[in-house]
């Protein structure tokens, strides 16, 4: 193959900024009988709880949100679960002793809404045993990065210092190790030649509202 042509094929990939998704994503509905009942966390502007609450209203994901935990009092995330009338309970980290007073205090208000899964989307905070504990094998993360690769916080500049060629996001089951588990489902983002931090972070964002609703259904088809 020429030196040409090889360049036009990168080139080509290049500018089309294509993904791979592992496991396939499905275009029918994510259904699971009877419906999940969901509690979510989040911290900022809570863009992926958004794109969780418009799968369930579109028919795509079996399950209800049935409250929002957020832990920054000026988070947007608020604003959009009243957009879909679900209920919001803040927990300013800062009230709290410790993480696991955090938790305890989480894992009751779940419990007093009858949460059975958790999703943590875009929850700034590590979390504790306590969490686990009292959700076991039922706690969602999503991260923005191949894991195991650029684990912890600024992974997407963490990709961008490292100069990798594909990035892309994770959901994984949590463990207490942070950003571990078993991982659910990904997206692979390449890393285009002129990409800046908000340009591959738009790009990324896209994979995870893509794959957040879908990894959550394939976690509950495969949960006992």
């Amino acid at each position: 193959m020429s030196e040409s042509v090889t360049q036009n094929n990168q080139n080509n990939c290049e500018n089309s900024g294509a993904v791979l998704i592992s496991p396939h994503l499905s275009t029918s509905s994510w259904v699971k009988s009877p419906p999940l009942q969901l509690g979510v966390m989040a911290s900022g502007s809570g863009t992926n709880f958004a794109a969780v609450a418009k799968a369930i209203a579109q028919g795509k994901l079996n399950a209800e949100i049935k409250v929002l935990i957020y832990n920054n009092p000026r988070a947007k995330v608020k604003e959009r679960a009243e957009e879909y009338h679900i209920p919001s309970v803040l927990l300013d980290h800062r009230a709290y002793q410790s993480r696991k007073d955090l938790d305890q205090k989480i894992v009751a208000v779940f419990k007093t809404y009858g949460v059975d899964w958790v999703i943590m989307a875009g929850w700034m905070r590590i979390t504790t045993q306590v969490l686990l504990d009292g959700y076991p094998n039922r706690v969602i993360n999503i991260h923005p990065s191949l894991l195991p690769s650029f684990k912890g916080i600024k992974a997407i500049e963490q990709a961008l210092q490292a100069k990798v060629k594909i990035t892309g996001c994770t959901v994984h089951l949590v463990s207490l190790e942070v950003d571990s588990g078993e991982i659910i489902m990904q997206a692979a983002v390449p890393v285009l030649r002129d990409d800046t931090l908000d340009t591959l972070h738009a790009r990324i964002q896209v994979q995870e509202h893509q794959i957040l609703p879908q990894a959550i259904a394939i976690a509950a088809s495969q949960s006992s």
